[in-house]
């Protein structure tokens, strides 16, 4: 057998086959790996209080969001010019570097199955939850504040007349 050089080979290293320096070639990787996966990304607890408080909202049964107090707070904010209808009443997030706790305070409809509620606002909070922010929800903890009965008067979906 004989030897024959390989034409196409560098011998130095750090050469490539036309001679130049293949350390600053375009085709060389830099920084090494995927680039999704370089850097960090972090979440605000106040980005999984709105994701939380809006799927919670989608739950049938689920009358309002919050105590008593913060409803009549938010109402009267909400009727502010300028302010807006607060998606994180009654949400409370604590958010670490892979996972998130949840505490929601809910109000139901009268006459619904609360036990079926919470688990419903739980599945629908940690589905959205888990794909938004990919985040493990380690617990959905849900207080059921009130119950809405159907005589009641509602302030959040009646606002007062502009004019009298």
């Amino acid at each position: 057998m004989t030897d024959t050089p390989q034409r196409n080979r560098p011998e130095n290293p750090d050469k490539d086959s036309t001679g130049g320096d293949s350390r600053n070639s375009p085709l060389t990787k830099r920084g090494g790996g995927d680039p999704a996966t370089r850097g960090r990304t972090t979440i605000a607890d106040g980005v999984v209080e709105k994701i939380a408080g809006m799927a919670a909202r989608d739950v049938v049964g689920v009358h309002a969001m919050g105590s008593g107090l913060s409803r009549t707070f938010g109402a009267v904010r909400d009727r502010v010019p300028g302010g807006s209808k607060s998606v994180t009443r009654g949400v409370k997030a604590e958010v670490g570097e892979s996972q998130t706790a949840l505490d929601l305070e809910i109000v139901v409809d009268y006459g619904v199955s609360i036990a079926d509620v919470a688990r419903d606002v739980r599945e629908n909070v940690v589905a959205a939850v888990e794909r938004m922010t990919g985040l493990e929800v380690v617990e959905v903890n849900i207080a059921v504040s009130d119950v809405k009965l159907p005589d009641e008067d509602d302030d959040e979906d009646q606002p007062e007349p502009r004019l009298q």
